[in-house]
């Protein structure tokens, strides 16, 4: 049995969560491509333009990263208060329904909390029914009082 750990990604790192974020993409019907992955990951950790935070298990040549949490800074300007924007919650499919999500979603939180932010937001699929009871096992509220509405160009 694996002992996992939370751990937040370097520049270091992204050669070796990549392939995990790249899973991730294709899990939402994206064409693989680990180039891509890796350039977006790079250019988000060297401007700090996001938090990214992985499920690793193992030491040296043995560790391998399992799972990651992607933060994005934002603001409540009702509460006038940060937020931050959970985007990306992945676990490999190998390692599912092993306490990564959960893993993953109490060490985010920790670290929402301890930069005095409001909290966490979060969309998801509507047909994503695991992670819609992973993440109300964890005490978030779905929104019923409020559409999203997208602009995309």
């Amino acid at each position: 049995m694996l002992n996992f750990r939370f751990e937040r990604a370097a520049l270091e790192d992204v050669e070796e969560l990549a392939p995990v974020f790249d899973e991730y993409r294709s899990f939402y019907g994206q064409a693989a491509d680990l180039e891509a992955a890796r350039e977006f990951l790079t250019a988000r950790l060297q401007h700090e333009e996001s938090v990214v935070f992985m499920a690793v298990a193992g030491e040296g040549e043995d560790r391998r990263i399992y799972g990651l949490a992607q933060l994005y800074p934002s603001f409540s300007s009702i509460t006038v208060q940060p937020v931050w924007i959970l985007n990306d919650l992945f676990v490999t499919k190998e390692q599912r329904g092993q306490g990564l999500g959960s893993l993953l979603l109490e060490g985010v939180k920790g670290f929402a909390q301890g930069t005095g932010a409001k909290g966490l937001t979060l969309s998801t699929m509507t047909t994503n029914t695991g992670a819609q009871r992973l993440y109300e096992a964890h005490g978030y509220e779905r929104d019923e009082s409020f559409f999203t509405y997208h602009l995309y160009f």
